[in-house]
């Protein structure tokens, strides 16, 4: 099941994020994964395992597990010199072109070397941001990368309605994707809604809410324990986790689960056999609690949402 970007290029509507996943248990992980079905990784510089997933994509391609042709890879840039470090991601993933590429965050940090990936912090540990850098030079420098065939599609990360709007307004490409934190908490039907009906798809991140690694990390309250949403599993004969996703599903976003666990990544990817009725969307609707759970203020020492 895919939804067709703007671009007239299709992505699965179910993917799989590799945030926090580190060293052999990548390899396993992508094997695994595609050997249940996935055909859609979403990546990024920033998460300092390119090189990692490149190697198991390039083992399941060479294995006859899968073609290059039926995967959709994602990943993105998280300073300025976009071409550069386009080019640093795919010799890292150990492909010829990217499915899709994004702006990460609506801001440049401070360029402290092609494949250097780390945040850069001032002593403070507060994030550099670099201020000479304008999104719209940044756009530009994205949609040369079209041009080049280096990338497919090409989009945005953490953009809200306003610098959505910008983008639109000053892009000759336009954004297929804009990704952002979206689920029953987060709902953020304003900003969805905008997004698709400009032509832009929308990517959930942290479809789940983070479940427990975001209550450990950041302290965040995860839908999967809402008494509403436990109730609808019951009644649908699934997990939460799966009432979930198939409600991000329905509401036309694409969803991206992080799990690094064999059980979860098969539970995760089952939520094609049911629909839920729209009376049940309605009362999902119901549970929203503006709730952000991805904090990356954390580690940058600075509320990128202020």
């Amino acid at each position: 099941m895919s939804v067709t970007l703007n671009s007239g290029f299709k992505m699965p509507v179910l993917g799989l994020g590799v945030w926090r996943m580190e060293g052999k248990e990548i390899r396993d992980l992508i094997i695994n994964s595609i050997n249940i079905g996935y055909r859609h990784f979403d990546c990024a510089a920033d998460y300092k395992n390119e090189s990692e997933v490149g190697d198991a994509l390039a083992e399941a391609i060479s294995t006859g597990h899968v073609k290059r042709e039926d995967l959709f890879i994602t990943t993105k840039a998280n300073h300025g010199h976009v071409v550069e470090a386009c080019k640093d991601s795919l010799k890292k993933l150990r492909l010829d072109y990217l499915d899709l590429y994004l702006v990460h965050f609506p801001v440049a940090t401070k360029h402290t070397g092609v494949g250097a990936t780390g945040s850069a912090l001032d002593e403070e540990g507060v994030l550099e941001i670099d201020t000479t850098i304008s999104l719209e030079t940044t756009w530009h420098a994205m949609e040369d990368l079209v041009s080049l065939g280096l990338v497919r599609s090409i989009g945005i990360s953490n953009y809200d309605i306003f610098l959505t709007r910008d983008c639109l307004a000053y892009s000759k490409v336009k954004p297929a994707v804009n990704q952002i934190e979206t689920h029953p908490y987060f709902q953020r039907d304003s900003l969805v809604k905008f997004c698709l009906k400009h032509g832009i798809s929308v990517t959930a991140h942290t479809p789940l809410g983070g479940a427990a690694a975001n209550t450990e990390w950041f302290g965040s309250v995860s839908p999967l324990d809402d008494p509403v949403l436990k109730i609808l599993a019951v009644k649908y004969k699934k997990t939460v986790a799966q009432v979930v996703l198939q409600w991000g599903i329905q509401r036309n976003t694409v969803v991206i689960p992080k799990t690094s666990k064999l059980e979860r990544l098969k539970e995760n990817f089952q939520v094609f056999d049911f629909e839920i009725s729209k009376e049940d969307m309605d009362l999902i609707k119901k549970v929203d609690k503006n709730l952000r759970t991805n904090q990356p203020a954390k580690f940058w020492g600075v509320d990128l949402y202020a």
